[in-house]
């Protein structure tokens, strides 16, 4: 796995991570921002070609 791959994959685990928590504290703004970088990074993924859904788990 490449420097790019790890470094986006990781990405993706902490922007879950952080989602989940604003979730359970209840800030729904954090959580609109945390849900929209997510969506940017598998979009990111996405175009190149990073599968993400059998290497992060979900959300």
């Amino acid at each position: 796995m490449d420097a790019f791959t790890a470094g986006l994959l990781q990405r993706i685990r902490a922007t879950q991570s952080d989602l989940r928590h604003a979730r359970e504290t209840g800030d729904d703004f954090l959580a609109e921002v945390e849900q929209a970088e997510l969506e940017d990074l598998q979009r990111l993924a996405a175009e190149h070609g990073v599968p993400v859904t059998a290497a992060v788990p979900a959300c």
